[in-house]
């Protein structure tokens, strides 16, 4: 079986060091079959665009390994529980399998990964509707106290100066350009005066 090890830390100056978990990794990956190749990043794990993450996902999508080690769940991924739900089942549906070394629980490999991701999927998705409902019951708090949601509408003023310009024949780039705001709000607005 070819292993491949993903380790990430997020920034080195506050004493992290993708080494720490490295070693151990190693030791399991060659225990385990042979060591593919190892991916490693000093880099927040809250963005999707890590280098060597994509690498990782695009060597496994072709199929160039069986099975990827990380440290620990939050060391693969923290982009939040859909997103990493999403990365493992999309390397479970190419044929690579995972293991967290820290969270046994964790393993493709093992009798309950597919009981574990449907668990952590539940969850996900609780978490999902729990912001949801927490956004409706802000957004009733604020119309109740008499805000008015949805987009700023311009100032009256403003309005009246896209008019006379668009009069002049100024196109709406440069009308844009002249007041401060995006070519889109003077088009809806040259769009919603000439109906």
């Amino acid at each position: 079986m070819k292993v491949a090890i993903y380790a990430r830390v997020s920034t080195r100056d506050k004493g992290q060091d993708p080494e720490h978990q490295l070693h151990q990794l190693r030791t399991f990956a060659e225990q385990h079959g042979t060591l593919y190749k190892v991916f490693t990043e000093e880099i927040s794990g809250g963005k999707s665009d890590r280098t060597e993450f994509k690498q990782l996902l695009l060597e496994a999508y072709q199929k160039k390994f069986d099975l990827v080690v990380f440290w620990r769940l939050d060391r693969f991924s923290r982009e939040g529980a859909l997103p990493t739900l999403r990365y493992l089942k999309e390397l479970r549906d190419h044929g690579v399998n995972y293991k967290s070394f820290t969270e046994p629980y964790l393993d493709s490999l093992g009798p309950f990964g597919d009981v574990i991701v449907s668990m952590l999927a539940t969850i996900a998705a609780q978490d999902l509707i729990k912001v949801s409902e927490n956004t409706k019951a802000a957004l009733a708090k604020k119309k109740a106290a008499g805000v008015k949601l949805g987009a700023p509408t311009k100032a009256l003023a403003v309005l009246t100066q896209v008019k006379a310009l668009k009069l002049e024949g100024n196109s709406n780039g440069a009308i844009a350009r002249k007041l401060g705001i995006s070519p889109s709000t003077v088009a809806k607005y040259v769009s919603s005066h000439q109906r």
